[in-house]
């Protein structure tokens, strides 16, 4: 039995591999043995040094192969030189102290201002529409859907929450007159968030339904209820914005917390400066809320190129 056939067989029967990672290691190694080795079938892994081990990374990148799939065909690699070490095949691992190949995080996607404003525009459109087609119980029914979707909208947009984060909010969390919120957010954190002026008209107009409707107003009483006056679930939301955003003809890929990621995006965009994006995040690390600055800047180099003349742009050339 091959060095590589017994690393295989060691997965399966003693790691409990699944069927998918032992085809995924078994392809990984032979890749680098024909690479590199230029053999398939080469098993004296014991000469392989640590330059083959960094050409083999550089032949990656080469290909334009994913830092995704580079990470996974070196931890194959490692996981087969730390098992042929433990049995005394080997004496080195050459792929133990490579760099670290960081995989690039993707982009969040995030909604332009005037997209934000015809979702507001449709939730009340939405419920109003299915009131005339005799698809809700009660005309009250659907002004409280309406009027609570989208007080939940602009609070979330307002300041930056998480959907759990806005869904947990409590009456005596929210001072619209000072205009803050007391968000407790992940590892029970607590953090302040700004309530604008949109969201306080909103949440204004949810609150003064709510009393007429006779819904309780005490400091423990969730902000938002569903229909029976319990809390609303964040799933709840999530099923009525996907049909709101259909409503608007607006992409229904969009979630609650790409409205967050909007938040941000807007705010950097504006001048705001990443630290205080990071505090009204709620981030505890600034290199989780930086993300959002190559956001902005993709989106200048966009702005840029459509409007500079010398941009290289097809629009700034002229006839």
């Amino acid at each position: 039995m091959s060095l590589k056939e017994d690393f295989l067989r060691y997965l399966t029967l003693e790691r409990n591999a699944s069927q998918h990672t032992v085809s995924a290691y078994a392809a990984d190694i032979t890749e680098f043995c024909t690479l590199i080795m230029d053999d398939p079938e080469f098993d004296d892994f014991d000469s392989v040094d640590r330059d083959q081990a960094r050409s083999f990374v550089l032949q990656l990148y080469n290909a334009d192969c994913s830092k995704r799939s580079i990470q996974r065909k070196l931890s194959a690699l490692r996981s087969l030189f730390r098992y042929l070490l433990r049995k005394g095949a080997v004496s080195d691992n050459p792929f133990a102290n490579l760099p670290p190949v960081k995989a690039d995080k993707p982009l969040p996607v995030v909604m332009q201002i005037k997209q934000i404003e015809a979702l507001l525009d449709a939730i009340p459109r939405f419920w109003e529409q299915k009131t005339a087609d005799g698809n809700i119980r009660t005309a009250e029914q659907a002004q409280h859907a309406a009027l609570r979707d989208t007080a939940l909208t602009e609070t979330i947009y307002s300041g930056g929450l998480r959907i759990s984060e806005a869904v947990g909010l409590n009456m005596a969390d929210v001072n619209i007159a000072d205009g803050i919120m007391q968000i407790r957010g992940k590892g029970k954190k607590e953090r302040l968030a700004a309530l604008g002026s949109a969201a306080a008209r909103a949440l204004g107009a949810y609150f003064r339904f709510r009393r007429s409707a006779g819904f309780s107003n005490a400091p423990d009483s969730p902000v938002f209820l569903n229909k029976s006056g319990s809390r609303l679930t964040a799933r709840s939301y999530q099923r009525n914005l996907q049909e709101y955003l259909i409503f608007a003809g607006l992409p229904p890929d969009f979630t609650p917390h790409k409205l967050r990621h909007s938040f941000a995006t807007h705010l950097l965009d504006a001048g705001s400066d990443l630290r205080s994006v990071q505090e009204l995040l709620g981030h505890e690390n600034l290199s989780t809320t930086q993300i959002y600055t190559h956001v902005s800047i993709q989106r200048l180099r966009q702005v840029y190129a459509a409007a500079h003349p010398r941009s290289g742009s097809p629009k700034g050339e002229k006839e």
